[in-house]
């Protein structure tokens, strides 16, 4: 049975290489990310083991991710009981609703 080669486009327009191809691949699949917009993955046993991303996309997770940390920070240096219950379940309730959709 012959492999799939080169870059394959997955049903969330995630293009896919994987580690077998990705030598061949390599430019064409950067050139894709850095213009086209769109995350690469290499993939193993059809499993993603990497991500290639945007720069902008790396630098826009890397802030929101500090703001994450930061906000961990401050919550738990508040006393549970002075923490903003419902500011919290509005939180919860809100990524849940990012992740249905």
């Amino acid at each position: 049975m012959a492999a799939e080669q080169g870059i394959q486009i997955a049903d969330d327009g995630v293009a896919e290489v994987s580690m077998t191809d990705a030598r061949a691949n390599l430019t064409q699949l950067i050139r894709d990310v850095r213009y086209g917009g769109r995350s690469a993955a290499f993939t193993e046993r059809k499993a993603r083991s990497a991500y290639v991303v945007p720069a902008e996309f790396y630098e826009q997770a890397m802030s929101d991710r500090r703001m994450v940390t930061a906000f961990h920070a401050a919550m738990n240096e508040l006393p549970k009981e002075e923490r903003p219950q419902k500011f919290l379940e509005l939180m919860l309730k809100k990524v849940d609703d990012l992740d249905s959709t």
